[in-house]
């Protein structure tokens, strides 16, 4: 899953980045709230976490423009401000949730994952095809019971193509998953970390086709 991270503070925000990549997610880092308001239409991401002091627009003023162009896209608000006329003014404006600093990085991971699950539907952690199971909480994946050891990028490709079942993920749209905007990726990575799932998944996992042309479909052996 992929997030943007709207944050000036540069220091937390590179700290907030490698507890979430950790995690499993692909993060991009803004500093900038207009910067934000641009990518957010441009890039599918499953998350926005956006801090309210920003140096050129307030992050209720962002909050505000996205949910009024249509964005249904889960954000949750980071903030120094703690009153609590802060906090129901950014959730009355459209937040999902809304974390005071200082944070533990563990529990804006928590609310994340349980953010992106409810805007997708899924309220279960553990994703399941045939013997296959993912849970996205502990980031394990168990083939007939048995856990397969999965790196990063292996873990965010099989995680989107399991939440859509027997449905075409288009190459493009699977790589906005995986990678930032920052990732030095070579024209074949994609096809790089699939074949090395195909590999794992062998020989009684579900398959992954290729759909010559459009992208990439998971489904039960």
């Amino acid at each position: 899953m992929r997030l943007l991270l709207v944050e000036d503070d540069e220091r937390l925000a590179r700290g907030i980045m490698a507890s979430l990549e950790g995690a499993g997610f692909a993060v991009d880092i803004l500093t900038s709230g207009e910067d934000a308001l641009r990518l957010a239409d441009q890039e599918p991401y499953s998350a926005i976490i956006l801090d309210l002091g920003l140096p050129d627009l307030d992050g209720l003023e962002v909050l505000s423009r996205l949910r009024a162009r249509g964005a249904r896209t889960p954000i949750i608000i980071l903030t120094a401000r703690d009153m609590i006329d802060d906090r129901i003014n950014g959730l009355d404006r459209g937040a999902d949730d809304y974390m005071a600093k200082p944070f533990d990085p563990r529990e804006l991971e928590s609310r994340v994952r349980a953010l992106v699950r409810r805007s997708q539907g899924t309220l279960d952690p553990v994703l399941r095809i045939g013997t296959l199971s993912f849970d996205r909480s502990s980031r394990t994946v168990y083939l007939e019971g048995s856990m397969i050891d999965l790196r990063r990028r292996e873990l965010a490709v099989l995680e989107t193509l399991m939440g859509r079942p027997g449905k075409v993920v288009a190459k493009e749209r699977l790589s906005a998953e995986v990678f930032n905007f920052d990732d030095a990726v070579t024209p074949n990575a994609l096809e790089v970390y699939v074949g090395r799932l195909r590999r794992k998944l062998q020989p009684s996992g579900p398959s992954i086709r290729t759909i010559r042309g459009l992208g990439y479909m998971i489904e039960a052996a």
